[in-house]
């Protein structure tokens, strides 16, 4: 699984014109999920994704969590974030896991960050097309990759 999470004052997310969902002052997170990712990889990446210590504390360092402030993050998935371009200019997508256990592994993803303590985790509208409105905030730019990580 792949994650860019970006640290925002404000996000919203339409498709067909139509307001799905909106967050305040927090996390937008794009979210890829592999082919054979399984629940020991998409635990790994939302306890990344609830402690990310990349919020100012009373000093102006960055050193608190979306959950020690208070913040909602705002969950799109993102399949191209598998787009491979070694081969010429159109991306392949191969690497990206096929839409029905995608889909699962996206929401529990979000239900996973719900469990860790985030106040609110708004969605995007799996496989849709959509307009996603944010500002951003530093700006501060993280990416993960659950391939990487220490177990």
């Amino acid at each position: 699984m792949k994650a860019v999470v970006q640290r925002v004052r404000c996000a919203s997310l339409s498709v067909d014109a139509c307001l799905v969902s909106s967050i305040g002052q927090g996390l937008v997170c794009y979210l890829g999920v592999g082919r054979g990712d399984t629940v020991k990889e998409m635990q790994w990446l939302a306890k990344k994704v609830a402690g990310l210590r990349i919020f100012p504390d009373q000093a102006g360092k960055m050193n608190l969590s979306v959950k020690d402030c208070g913040f909602e993050i705002l969950v799109v998935s993102q399949f191209t974030l598998f787009g491979d371009i070694r081969n010429g200019f159109r991306p392949s997508f191969i690497e990206a896991e096929a839409p029905e256990p995608a889909e699962k592994m996206y929401e529990a993803f979000c239900a996973e960050l719900e469990t860790a303590g985030v106040c609110k985790v708004a969605r995007g509208v799996f496989g849709a097309d959509m307009l996603i409105s944010q500002e951003n905030q530093g700006p501060v730019t993280i990416i993960l990759d659950s391939a990487v990580r220490n177990l």
